[in-house]
């Protein structure tokens, strides 16, 4: 009797020292899948990369088992492991594997929770529609099953979603309301403090500052001792900033900066930047709000925090401007402006009204839509005896008066989404509206940095200066298509391309470092010419690494190829660390290429965030 009431899977202490001595124990194989899921998630706030890795094995014991719920929960752990860890595309992974077993089962409280949290992923992206759709779709389960936990959540989660945009604060602030009492009656602290968090945040975007501060501090005492806790506390800090009470915001959301920062939590602590140069900006001390946007900024770009990239740009131009540097403004207010242009588009504006209107209406549309098909079946049957020849004569004149345009325009479309996307992405995304993200598990990933382009562009006028980076990209395109390279993006004065995808090959690694060699003699043969002319010129850093990727399409609008993973990473690291016009290669690209170029070792170079690393210069043989 004891030995089962220990192992009963409610049972598990959330102690992680408890259960590695439980670990080191003789267990039944379902007692073991439960204690690892439960081990697994101990390392959530502390180390994600532990709690993906325990995951893992109690994934793989799950399989050879079959069990189920052990293997749906494995799946959902490795999902938070990886979504902490600011991987999208493995969270998102995981979770719908998850949600698969949990649909298998008949278990719609599992289904619910893996649409709420997939929803999540797109909404910190900034993909409002999808996140919507997500979460809707949670909110239909989770009342049919009447589970007073997940409803709340739901509903919690979009109104999150209408709070982004102005229009639709009273919307998000009814669905807040709804969900308020619900987590009440739960007595969840998890559920009351983002309840009254989210009530907090929508009456301070409404004004009533009294109103924020009044639930503000319900959730700062529900959220007590929790990783959820800095939240509220920027919130708060955001209230006094609109007050003026500046030195009150700069202490609270230093409070919650130091409390992210112990839990590493790169999100919070992002948010926290922000809120702190928000404060210190809106007290006329811009030099200390420069410095902190820019934390904010680093931080940003690596979770791919697209809200929180926008709040950061717009704070630096306005400051930039403050101080009258308006070069630097005018560069930060470009990039807002496509921030704000991935947020907010008009398709998303018309896909979240009509994925609104099909949640509330769904059964009335229906039987509209069978209403409106009958009237047009009568009509078009009316119509055929009245003037069925004269209608089929004039068809077939329209018919054949257009169909060189409708070709024309269908060849100059195809061509400019080739331009965009690769050919295998383009034709999927023609097929079937969607193109899934693909695994790759080798490719060579290359980036390039225009040392001195600081220094040049303050010499060059904006049209000097995007026409010279013009011709250097467009040598690179040349470069790049020569050796069947595929571009991903520029950034700036960065540019990005990969080998051995979209169609996998095993010369990428060579093709990738001859195409860097290549890049690195053109950039040197028009730094001569400038100089010659007494004219500013650029210098070339450039690295490459080869591994695994995912690659997809990005967002619903202004489709962007773009690939994902430690790879892309510790390529970007490969070129910071590198040297002016020379080729840097990691080890693993160095054991492909070895045999082709002439390569010198560097040693065990330290690399940000990556450690030391193997590092070779790339030469022709």
């Amino acid at each position: 009797f004891l030995f089962l009431v220990f192992f009963n899977t409610n049972a598990f202490c959330n102690d992680a020292d408890s259960l590695r001595q439980l670990l080191n124990t003789t267990l039944p194989d379902t007692s073991r899948v439960n204690a690892l899921n439960a081990f697994s998630k101990t390392f959530n706030n502390t180390n994600p990369d532990s709690t993906v890795k325990i995951a893992m094995a109690a994934r793989d014991l799950a399989e050879k088992i079959h069990f189920k719920n052990g293997l749906a929960l494995a799946y959902k752990n490795m999902g938070i492991g990886f979504y902490l860890q600011g991987k999208w595309v493995n969270a998102i992974k995981n979770w719908q594997l998850a949600l698969d077993v949990y649909q298998a089962m008949g278990n719609k409280a599992g289904v619910a929770n893996m649409l709420s949290n997939q929803g999540s992923v797109y909404y910190q992206n900034g993909d409002d529609a999808k996140a919507l759709e997500l979460y809707l779709h949670s909110l239909k389960l989770s009342e049919e099953i009447g589970d007073p936990t997940r409803i709340a959540t739901a509903l919690n989660n979009v109104g999150s979603v209408y709070q982004n945009k102005p229009a639709t604060y009273k919307k998000a602030e009814e669905y807040f309301l709804k969900a308020y009492p619900i987590c009440i009656q739960v007595k969840d602290n998890y559920l009351i403090g983002t309840a009254t968090s989210n009530l907090g945040e929508i009456n301070f975007n409404l004004g009533d500052y009294t109103k924020s501060l009044f639930y503000l501090k319900q959730s700062v005492e529900a959220y007590k001792g929790s990783e959820d806790l800095p939240y509220p506390l920027n919130l708060t800090g955001r209230v006094y900033t609109k007050q003026k009470e500046y030195d009150k915001a700069i202490k609270i959301h230093q409070e919650a900066y130091e409390y992210s920062k112990k839990l590493d939590t790169r999100l919070d602590m992002t948010q926290s930047l922000i809120g702190l140069a928000q404060a210190y900006q809106a007290k006329g001390d811009y030099v200390v709000a420069i410095n902190t946007y820019k934390q904010a900024v680093e931080n940003g770009m690596e979770l791919r925090a697209v809200k929180e990239l926008k709040a950061a740009y717009e704070g630096l131009s306005e400051s930039y401007k403050a101080k009258s540097d308006y070069y630097n403004g005018y560069n930060f207010q470009n990039l807002l402006l496509k921030i704000k242009d991935t947020i907010y588009s008009i398709d998303q504006d018309k896909k979240l009204a009509g994925l609104d209107f099909k949640f509330q209406f769904e059964k009335k549309e229906s039987e509209m839509a069978m209403q409106s098909e009958e009237i047009k079946r009568q009509k078009l049957v009316r119509n055929s005896f009245i003037g069925g020849f004269a209608i089929v004569l004039l068809f077939a004149g329209v018919f054949f008066l257009q169909r060189n345009k409708i070709s024309k325009g269908k060849k100059r479309s195809d061509e400019l989404l080739l331009n965009i996307l690769p050919a295998e992405t383009a034709e999927e995304l023609k097929a079937t509206g969607t193109a899934k993200a693909k695994s790759f598990d080798m490719v060579s990933v290359l980036f390039t940095d225009f040392k001195n382009f600081t220094q040049a562009s303050e010499k060059l006028t904006p049209e000097e200066l995007v026409a010279e980076i013009n011709h250097c990209y467009s040598e690179f395109d040349r470069i790049i298509t020569k050796y069947g390279i595929e571009k991903i993006k520029t950034i700036g004065d960065s540019y990005m391309c990969a080998g051995g995808l979209p169609i996998t090959n095993d010369t990428h690694p060579v093709d990738v470092v001859s195409a860097g060699l290549e890049m690195v003699e053109f950039i040197e043969m028009e730094k001569q010419k400038r100089q010659e002319n007494g004219q500013p010129f650029f210098e070339l850093r450039l690295g490459i690494h080869t591994g695994p990727v995912v690659a997809g399409i990005v967002g619903i609008k202004k489709f962007a190829y773009d690939i994902w993973g430690d790879t892309v990473n510790t390529a970007s690291r490969m070129e910071s660390s590198g040297e002016i016009g020379k080729v840097n290669i990691s080890g693993s690209t160095y054991e492909l290429v070895k045999e082709k170029f002439n390569c010198t070792h560097r040693g065990k170079i330290e690399a940000k965030n990556k450690g030391m690393i193997d590092m070779y210069f790339a030469g022709h043989l």
